[in-house]
């Protein structure tokens, strides 16, 4: 997708006036809120415009050299310029994609046990610290919701808060189901079994853009119980929170607090509120996301984890890795991550060309 003389002119302009608005300090309240983020989501792709436009320029200037003295230096200027424009224009094209407004967004991760029952708890756990550890080479903070523990030290559910700079931008395309093939601990014959897990990804939604109505909302109360919540079972300290238009139900009883648990659970209720409305908005797009590297569905196999032969195979761009513990350990899960954004970019621009 080649970008115009024009349309760079065009993003120029429109940054330079971003700029003069905020350093003139008259922008106030939400007016300045909303001029910071356009310049902080222009500021890359004029940047990168900057550069295309300052090379293109070069190349027209030096092809109408004449001095005989200067030809030679310029031809080698040329030669240049001429093979680092085509990726700087690339660059250039992949940051001026559309993009999605919750990018930018804290996320919530959920993971669930599926088939396998106490070894599928153990890799729901395995999962998490997965994302634990690559959170932490991001510099993220990811801080823990709630945890359903399985008898064996596994979870049957983990829900955890991930915030910090894109996350779920980079972790969109994590949702879907994961499988993994080993020997599981309890097994004495050696068999190798395949067991799964259900990773959700939800973006968590602006705290001013996202209104609850208190009325939409039936709270419940009660004695916690049951694993995850015997620590706190002498008081009503549980929260059920159901939201009347939907259906949706949230359970939150990991707090000694019924006031934390009840925050907590609004948090969830909120973030999966914001997740279903985005999926009604996006309905349309549904099919071409799928066409790239996968809906998000959770019924989709998206990934295998086989510990016997130490590889991870990311089944919606047919990429295998070797590398099953660096990847578990979390800052191996970059490689298969940007290959994920890649794939997607690459997609979207022969969408566009076509």
């Amino acid at each position: 997708m080649s970008i115009s003389d024009a349309r760079l002119g065009q993003l120029a302009a429109r940054f330079a006036e971003l700029e003069a608005r905020l350093a003139s300090g008259t922008l106030e309240g939400a007016d300045f809120v909303a001029a910071s983020r356009d310049y902080a989501e222009l500021e890359p792709v004029a940047k990168v415009a900057g550069e295309v436009s300052s090379m293109r320029a070069e190349l027209a200037s030096l092809a109408e050299l004449d001095d005989p003295d200067m030809r030679e230096l310029a031809e080698e200027e040329i030669a240049r310029l001429k093979a680092e424009l085509p990726e700087a224009e690339h660059r250039l094209a992949v940051a001026m994609l559309p993009r999605d407004s919750a990018d930018a967004r804290p996320a919530m991760l959920e993971i669930r046990g599926g088939t396998g029952g106490d070894e599928a708890a153990l890799f729901v756990a395995d999962l998490y610290r997965m994302y634990e550890g690559y959170a932490a080479a991001q510099g993220w903070r990811i801080e823990l919701v709630s945890a359903n523990v399985s008898d064996i030290g596994g979870f049957k559910e983990v829900v955890a808060n991930i915030a910090g700079n894109g996350v779920f931008a980079k972790l969109k395309f994590e949702s879907g189901v994961h499988r993994v093939q080993r020997v599981p601990v309890t097994e004495s014959g050696g068999r190798i079994h395949t067991s799964a897990a259900t990773v959700a990804v939800l973006p968590e939604p602006d705290e001013l853009g996202f209104e609850l109505d208190d009325k939409d909302i039936k709270i419940d109360i009660y004695r916690a119980s049951g694993a995850g919540g015997q620590h706190v079972n002498t008081t009503d300290s549980a929260v059920r929170l159901t939201h009347l238009p939907t259906g949706l139900v949230v359970i939150q009883q990991d707090q000694r607090s019924q006031h934390k648990n009840k925050a907590k659970a609004m948090q969830v209720l909120r973030t999966r509120l914001y997740d279903l409305k985005r999926a009604e908005a996006h309905g349309v797009e549904a099919e071409a996301r799928k066409a790239m590297v996968g809906s998000g569905d959770r019924s989709e196999r998206i990934r295998t984890y086989n510990f016997p032969q130490g590889r991870v195979t990311d089944h919606r761009i047919n990429l295998t890795l070797h590398r099953l513990p660096e990847i578990l350990e979390g800052p191996g899960l970059g490689e298969l991550i940007d290959a994920l954004i890649a794939e997607d970019q690459a997609k979207r621009l022969a969408s566009l060309d076509g």
